[in-house]
């Protein structure tokens, strides 16, 4: 399966607890792993899936639309690697690889001047952004 550079939305949000996102977002350095949480009961959005650094601290969600087919493949057991990426001004971006392979950062970090919203292949023929 190939990898994908996703967004991750709702960095702007505050935390209940600790540092804020955008802070969290500050320290994570490109390649980071970071973790997907899927939230079952969250209020709003029931595929809704979270993104925590290394440091447990929450960064954002996984943009929504991409949200259903990641939650989808966690629970088949699909096994998904998460590294940070990049940080934009309205957006932060992770590299995710699936069955085992590792996530690359192949041109995240040259792309973190893109606004929310925008995507197009990548080399690997992933998509960027939303």
């Amino acid at each position: 399966m190939r990898q994908l550079s996703l967004a991750i939305v709702g960095i702007g949000y505050p935390n209940k607890r600790g540092p804020t996102r955008r802070f969290e977002l500050a320290l994570c350095t490109p390649g980071e792993p970071i973790e997907l949480r899927p939230e079952p009961h969250n209020q709003h959005d029931e595929h809704a899936i979270a993104v925590f650094s290394c440091r447990g601290v929450q960064l954002g969600y996984l943009n929504s639309d991409r949200a259903v087919w990641i939650g989808t493949l966690i629970r088949r057991d699909v096994e998904v690697k998460v590294i940070f990426g990049a940080l934009a001004e309205t957006v932060a971006y992770c590299r995710v690889a699936f069955n085992g392979e590792e996530p690359t950062l192949t041109g995240v970090a040259h792309r973190a001047s893109l606004e929310e919203g925008q995507f197009w292949p990548d080399e690997e023929g992933g998509t960027w952004g939303a």
